[in-house]
């Protein structure tokens, strides 16, 4: 029988989300120890490179998260947002719902480090998993192990990325997008939105609202109305604990403070309610269900073998 669990990753904007998601637990042809003799100290490197950077700037860990998912949900987990566009190609990173992406220097900095223990070993596509995952305990979310072996994919287009989901996306729609993948619906836990993303919500939102009834008068007024008169770069936390792992969030949309119409989606629609009130209730739950999930994630059309390869630099095809 199917488990509904968690997943969370969502959007162009400064995010990390969790998704509720309905997946059946797959054979898994990666391994856990894939390192372990080919690069053992693989994994401690990519640990400490992450700690070092997010120290500095724990804003980063959203970023970090928000990448794996990018990653994977367009042409699967294989790295491809890590390429740079070049004079033939615009690639990933360059579309629109990537520009906000942010911590390509800690996957350089990894990936440079463990080139010089053993060459060619580690996928680019391993890096960015892992150092999401880092970046959750990090952040005081749950520990999870995932499994390694992911090889780089060789395209990566701006066309590709119409895969992603919109911040202003109701429930149907984010439902019927995730269900290609074998998920179904999303919301943040970590990060920050920029005003661009939910600025449709505040005036003129449609031929009965000026401001949307789902949305709390006093936040739409006294903080989000005032905090965007900077521009629409301007950025806003999803919620009280904008650098740490929780389930705070899904209490924020409860009383109306889902920052984007997606967000609040999954209070409005009864078909998710209950789980907002799950794990609102219940961290523990919550926490339990997203460590699954991300294991689901990180094997999304994973390429295996001679269908990728192992970069020498994350940023470009070999």
């Amino acid at each position: 029988m199917a488990r509904m669990i968690t997943l969370y990753i969502l959007e162009l904007l400064l995010a990390v989300q969790v998704l509720i998601v309905s997946v059946n637990p797959g054979a898994n042809a990666l391994s856990m120890d894939y390192y372990m003799m080919r690069c053992p100290f693989a994994e401690m490197i990519i640990k400490n490179t992450v700690n070092q950077a997010l120290s500095n700037d724990p804003t980063l860990a959203a970023g970090l998260l928000r990448m794996h998912f990018h990653d994977c949900f367009v042409e699967g987990c294989d790295g491809s947002v890590l390429i740079d566009s070049t004079k033939d190609n615009t690639a990933e990173k360059d579309s629109p719902a990537n520009l906000s992406l942010r911590g390509y220097e800690i996957i350089d900095q990894a990936k440079q480090a463990i080139e010089k223990q053993c060459p060619g070993v580690v996928s680019c596509a391993d890096i960015v998993a892992m150092a999401a995952r880092d970046a959750v305990f990090f952040a005081g979310g749950p520990v999870y192990d995932i499994p390694k072996g992911r090889k780089d994919g060789r395209r990566s287009k701006i066309q590709d990325t119409i895969n992603l989901p919109q911040p202003v996306f109701n429930s149907t729609t984010l439902i019927k997008m995730f269900s290609t993948h074998g998920f179904n619906l999303g919301g943040h836990t970590l990060g920050v939105a920029r005003c661009s993303s939910f600025k449709n919500r505040l005036s003129n939102f449609d031929s009965t609202h000026d401001v949307d009834p789902t949305l709390d008068s006093k936040l739409a007024g006294a903080t989000l109305s005032k905090a965007c008169i900077a521009g629409d770069n301007t950025e806003v936390a999803f919620d009280a604990s904008r650098n740490s792992f929780d389930n705070a969030y899904f209490n924020a949309l409860q009383t109306g403070d889902g920052l984007l119409s997606s967000d609040q989606t999954l209070f409005v629609s009864p078909q998710t309610r209950g789980f907002v009130f799950a794990y609102a209730m219940n961290q523990a739950r919550f926490f339990f269900d997203f460590q699954q999930a991300m294991v689901k994630m990180g094997l999304i059309d994973v390429k295996e073998g001679n269908q990728g390869d192992v970069r020498l630099d994350c940023r470009k095809v070999n």
